[in-house]
């Protein structure tokens, strides 16, 4: 519509102006020739058809090539201005939701920091908690061990409580925490070794193992130069008892009436009495190739387990009882039939090595059981002197 408007406007001018000569034309030429029209029709009716073809002339061919080149210019020109404008709100466009989405970014990063110092505070809160709950003061009652503190308390205390308590033992440098149960099978028990969640890595070297680690009210090992101090005190005798817990919460127990270590130049060589117990001894095991008693103690970094050059463990070569063992330590002799310091797991986590709990000699059916935890201890027994 707007191109055939402009093409009247520019047009008309032409188009009056043709009209008008071809009117005066006829007109003259009619006049100069004398001619009358009133008196015969047909030639009016002639006169009248030759204006008529000049009322319908056609447009000039030059004409209507420079207003399409004006009309294609004009719309490249508008189409070139709207490419422009469309280019400027894309990119301010794009620039917008980039800015948007940076924006949510930095928000989502806000909260994401905001929840980690969350949970942060969350576990502190929680592990300190789990400390002040095991964190039980130790009992200012000192003595040579639990069993020497349960007979000093016995007269004046009608209920001795289980818990942390201060010990000396005699020819010993200095004191030391003890865990002591009073309310087990008569009390005056010193715990040397307590696993019962695997949430205390027993994965230890020799230096932790002399020392001990853990929480004195949870998992532990105590130490074997302070468990050495303990039973090798002046004119004493102590039993070592271990009590272990199947997975199916079967108990069952191991005793020794005579337990002992030898001094740490001689690796804390283990020396134990007679057995007596449900879980049978499996520190001594099936044949002498199994016996730990008197074996040295054995860590992933000092290896005393006989393996010399290498030993036999479930048809399968070993230069390492320890690195078999999940590298705990232990009084290793070929490996043999016991290890308490495994993790109280349902299976083993590693092919090819031992991580659980052992005591190869509790059976059910022909299959050891699997334990869940188990505790070690020690206690005076009565000597003949």
């Amino acid at each position: 519509m707007m191109w055939t408007t402009t093409v009247l406007l520019l047009l008309l001018p032409h188009l009056l102006s043709s009209t008008d000569t071809a009117s005066s034309t006829n007109v003259n030429q009619s006049e100069s020739d004398g001619e009358d029209f009133s008196d015969d029709p047909g030639k009016v009716q002639k006169a009248l058809g030759g204006v008529k073809r000049w009322d319908t002339c056609s447009i000039p061919c030059d004409i209507t090539v420079k207003l399409l080149r004006d009309e294609k210019h004009s719309i490249c020109g508008q189409l070139q201005q709207s490419l422009l404008t469309f280019g400027r709100s894309t990119r301010k466009l794009i620039r917008d939701v980039m800015e948007e989405q940076q924006r949510a970014l930095d928000i989502l990063s806000t909260q994401v920091a905001e929840l980690m110092t969350k949970v942060q505070t969350l576990s502190s809160e929680v592990q300190r908690s789990n400390t002040e709950m095991y964190s039980m003061k130790p009992v200012q009652s000192h003595g040579r061990d639990c069993s020497d503190i349960k007979d000093s308390l016995v007269s004046v205390v009608p209920k001795i409580p289980s818990g942390i308590y201060i010990i000396h033992p005699e020819n010993s440098d200095s004191s030391f925490e003890v865990f002591c149960e009073m309310d087990y099978m008569g009390g005056g028990w010193t715990v040397m070794q307590r696993r019962n969640d695997g949430l205390t890595d027993f994965k230890r070297p020799w230096a932790d193992y002399i020392d001990g680690f853990g929480n004195l009210a949870g998992e532990h090992w105590l130490g074997l130069r302070k468990v050495f101090h303990i039973v090798n005190q002046k004119d004493t005798r102590f039993q070592i008892h271990v009590a272990l817990v199947s997975q199916d919460d079967i108990t069952s127990y191991a005793s020794y009436d005579d337990f002992r270590l030898d001094n740490e130049t001689q690796f804390f060589s283990i020396h134990l009495g007679r057995y007596a117990g449900s879980a049978g001894d499996a520190f001594r095991g099936y044949d002498q190739e199994q016996n730990q008693d008197t074996a040295p103690f054995s860590a992933s970094d000092v290896d005393n387990d006989g393996c010399n050059p290498s030993c036999s463990m479930d048809s399968r070569v070993v230069e390492s009882c320890s690195t078999q063992h999940n590298h705990t330590g232990w009084w290793f002799n070929q490996c043999g039939l016991a290890n308490l310091n495994g993790s109280p797991e349902d299976a083993e986590r590693h092919q090819g090595q031992r991580t659980r709990i052992l005591w190869d000699t509790w059976r059910q059916n022909g299959v050891p059981h699997t334990i869940k935890s188990v505790t070690m201890k020690v206690r005076r027994i009565a000597t003949n002197n």
